[in-house]
This record gives C-alpha cells, sequence and structure tokens, in this order.
C-alpha cells in the first residue's frame, strides 16, 4: 500500500511540474508581447498567404517566440538595425517607425510576392525572400516576437522550423 501511495504521488508531483513549466513559459512569452500582437495575429497572415499557394498552415511554437523575443530585445538594445542571427531557424525580420503592427510587419514580408517568379525560381525586384519562406512548404512551426528600440522603432522577429529558402528550391 505504501509503494503505491508514492508512485501516485510521484506522479501527480511530476504531473504539476510539467504544468507549471508550461504555464511559466507562456508568461515568459507574454509579458514580451504587445497587446495588439498576439500569436493569431502573426499566424493568420502567414497561414492566409500560405493557402493561396496551397501549402500546409503553420502552428504557433511558444519556444520559437522565446528565441525571437529574445533576439528582437538583443536587436532594440544595440544600435536598433537588421542583422540576422544565423541561428538555426529560418529567420524574418522587420523595422519600422513607431509601434508597427504584427500585421503591418507580415504585410510587408507578403507584399515581396510580387517580386518572386516561381516559373523561374527568381526575385525580380528588390527583396522576395522574406514572402518565399512564409510560404516554404516544409515549414511547419511559426514563433515570433517584437521590441521597441530607443528611438520608438519596432523591431519584428518571426523564426520558422523547419528553415526554407534553400537556394535552386521551390517555396511550394
Amino acid at each position: 500500500m505504501f509503494h503505491r501511495v508514492s508512485i501516485e504521488a510521484l506522479v501527480l508531483l511530476l504531473l504539476i511540474n510539467y504544468l507549471n513549466q508550461i504555464d511559466v513559459s507562456y508568461a515568459q512569452y507574454s509579458q514580451y508581447t504587445h497587446s495588439n500582437d498576439s500569436p493569431d495575429s502573426y499566424l493568420r497572415p502567414h497561414n492566409v498567404a500560405r493557402a493561396a499557394v496551397k501549402v500546409k498552415p503553420l502552428r504557433w511554437d511558444f519556444r520559437l517566440a522565446a528565441v525571437a523575443q529574445d533576439y528582437a530585445n538583443q536587436l532594440a538594445t544595440g544600435p536598433c538595425s537588421l542583422e540576422h542571427s544565423s541561428g538555426p531557424y529560418g529567420e524574418n525580420l522587420a523595422l519600422g517607425s513607431g509601434d508597427m503592427s504584427a500585421a503591418q510587419a507580415v504585410a510587408m514580408w507578403i507584399d515581396e510576392k510580387s517580386y518572386y517568379d516561381y516559373y523561374s525560381n527568381s526575385c525580380h525586384g528588390p527583396a522576395c525572400g522574406h514572402y518565399t519562406q512564409i510560404v516554404w512548404r516544409g515549414s511547419a512551426w511559426l514563433g515570433c516576437g517584437k521590441a521597441t528600440c530607443g528611438n520608438g522603432a519596432s523591431i519584428v522577429v518571426c523564426n520558422y522550423d523547419p528553415s526554407g529558402n534553400y537556394i535552386g528550391t521551390k517555396p511550394y
């Protein structure tokens, strides 16, 4: 009887510990996120663009969001410039004056669609890599963060897992 109670108590403690870790990671993410920039405000425009090219929707990953938030904070404390992290994830960066929303940042990236030529798998304009990362068929997870620079500008960082934009490979 004593042995059985001990195992049940151990299982209960492990479950409580696991649930507490989930709550902590969400709290850590939400303390940095601007109130108008929910995970859905990033996911929705991404998934509308992906649906337009018949690619499966992305899902939110709080781990990726925490990495993105940490990097956004790092960029905001420096010269407030866009410099890729060279991390293990696909990454889109945006810099805007004032309080740029998630929707505005993602819209900037999606607007690059007009420069992308699917048939030649090339970019005919200033940039299209942000768009191709958004619609990359192999990417399944998304996490984003946002920080405000000392000059009031906003930096948005979105991470994608698995990463995309492999040279010579079409995104969809």
